[in-house]
């Protein structure tokens, strides 16, 4: 399988000694992926995996997902592929690609106890603060490019407070995207709006979450849910089998935004978030936290219900529905 001369010079390897071939599923709706092999000057071979789509959608999701490896990578380097690269084929103008270091996935059992927990990187990431992005002088919530949750382009425009951004960037933009791909549908639409305005500035306001103390941005993963977490070797065939994620849609967050698609979809048990906790604590007030994590698994409700429709919509009327009972009326 002949590879693009794009791919070559970005990680300047010589087409003579590398070869290419299919890798499997890519992790959305529209993405090929494959395995990539050089042979070095010392007679080592060296891994990658890419990424191919098609069209302006193909750009904008491989871009943030360069941006969101090497956010985590930076952090935490064994967590996840470092990303090469991003760009276009020299051969097919429509084509683009992504490059990462190759990950070889294996049985958890391979797993060694030496190595740090799924938990304790997590918590790592998620107790480092996010870094101060270029135009601004403080912290801030979003991220420097889009980024897609599945196939989902999200608005990542910069915000000083959380609860502006997760109402705004996450609720009502979700919402629109819903809206656009079944149709206005009042009784959601009024839901989430009662949500967006009262529950969201009851449970995360910045004089409330945290007893009023501004929490800090930290690198999320963004779509952690257990098909995109696994055991396996980055990189090269000697290197240790340990704990890893993979396809991110990091923005800079509220660490416990993580929590809500793992608690959607499960996976991680009890004792993943006994551990997580001990080493990254529950936010103030500690007895609003389920509401916190169900606040936030809504929003993949309402992602998945843009995408898919169906029956992801009476998750999140349920969701809504118990949260605006309880906080509806509460002044923020």
């Amino acid at each position: 399988m002949m590879i693009d001369s794009a791919v070559l010079k970005l990680l300047r390897l010589d087409h003579y000694n590398t070869t290419q071939s299919s890798a499997g599923g890519g992790g959305c709706s529209s993405a090929s992926t494959f395995k990539i092999a050089s042979r070095l000057n010392d007679g080592t071979e060296q891994l990658y995996f890419m990424k191919t789509g098609q069209g302006k959608d193909a750009e904008i999701m491989f871009k943030g997902e360069h941006a969101s490896l090497e956010a985590i990578h930076s952090i935490v380097p064994t967590l996840c592929p470092n990303s090469f690269g991003c760009g276009k084929f020299a051969s097919q103008s429509s084509t683009y690609f992504l490059v990462t270091e190759y990950l070889q996935l294996t049985s958890r059992s391979a797993a060694t106890s030496s190595t740090p927990s799924l938990a304790s990187k997590l918590a790592k990431l998620h107790t480092t603060p996010a870094p101060i992005p270029e135009g601004f002088d403080e912290p801030m919530f979003g991220f420097p490019v889009t980024t897609c949750c599945g196939d989902t382009p999200q608005d990542n425009s910069f915000k000083r407070s959380w609860a502006d951004f997760y109402a705004n960037n996450r609720l009502r933009f979700i919402l629109h995207h819903a809206e656009k791909s079944n149709g206005i549908d009042k009784d959601l639409h009024n839901l989430v709006e009662t949500t967006a305005s009262k529950v969201v500035s009851r449970l995360l306001g910045d004089s409330h979450l945290n007893n009023g103390k501004l929490i800090s941005p930290v690198v999320v993963h963004g779509d952690l849910w257990s098909g995109n977490a696994g055991v396996g070797r980055i990189g090269t065939k000697d290197g240790d089998v340990e704990d890893v994620v993979y396809d991110p849609s990091a923005c800079y967050a509220h660490n416990e935004f993580e929590i809500g698609i793992m608690k959607m979809f499960g996976g991680f048990g009890g004792s993943f978030l006994k551990e997580y906790h001990a080493l990254c604590p529950k936010a103030e007030p500690v007895d609003e936290y389920d509401d916190r994590i169900a606040l936030y698994e809504l929003y993949h409700h309402l992602n998945h219900y843009a995408l898919f429709g169906g029956s992801y919509r009476s998750g999140a009327i349920s969701i809504m529905k118990k949260l605006v009972t309880k906080y509806g009326d509460s002044q923020a």
